[in-house]
């Protein structure tokens, strides 16, 4: 057998070099990109975590819809903190998986952390206050 045939006695191009393409022909699938659940199951079943993500994310446009802009930007802090949370503890989170699970984690978890972290400080009245923004501000703006 030579080669570059196959069992089948197909004969396939070998790559010359461990480099890279420069032009890529197509993009792989995302870690975790399959199903959340099996195949027979009902398109939502299938595709929980985004829907559970999706769903604090309306439920916290609805509540700012409602004139609580505080407790409305948390939950969406929240829902995409525990995106991050499901595309780390899940092996197959359906379509939540977009990029790479490092990426996915980082980018959830980052957004979700700044969020959070303007909801505790919108005013009036924070529920957090950082000394160090106030120079900040004072040193660049007044």
């Amino acid at each position: 057998m030579n080669a570059g045939a196959h069992s089948d006695g197909v004969s396939r191009p070998q790559r010359l070099t461990r480099r890279f393409p420069l032009i890529t022909k197509d993009t792989a699938r995302p870690q975790g990109g399959g199903r959340a659940a099996p195949g027979d199951a009902p398109a939502p079943v299938r595709q929980w975590p985004l829907l559970t993500v999706i769903g604090g994310v309306a439920l916290g446009l609805l509540v700012i819809a409602f004139d609580a802009f505080r407790a409305g930007t948390l939950l969406i802090g929240l829902a995409l903190l525990a995106g991050a949370v499901l595309r780390r503890v899940l092996p197959s989170v359906g379509m939540l998986a977009v990029r790479s699970r490092f990426t996915d984690m980082a980018t959830y978890g980052g957004l979700g952390f700044v969020i959070v972290m303007l909801a505790l400080m919108i005013q009036p009245k924070p529920w957090l206050t950082l000394p160090f923004l106030d120079d900040i501000v004072h040193f660049t703006v007044r």
